[in-house]
């Protein structure tokens, strides 16, 4: 599974505080997302519903 932010990411960090294992804020002031590790699906689906502006997408 990975996590992918687009484009709509304002780069409030919610998603990286949410979960810092599959979210980070890049040098660019925006989140940007990786593959997701066993056992974080569950926090990186949270990051994903809380994003204000549904950046976020979670793919197999």
């Amino acid at each position: 599974m990975n996590a992918t932010v687009n484009e709509n990411c304002i780069g409030c960090g919610l998603c990286a505080g949410t979960c810092p294992e599959v979210f980070h804020l890049g040098d660019d002031g925006l989140a940007h997302g990786s593959g997701i590790p066993e056992g974080q699906l569950e926090a990186a689906q949270e990051a994903r519903d809380g994003c204000p502006v549904s950046a976020i997408s979670i793919e197999a």
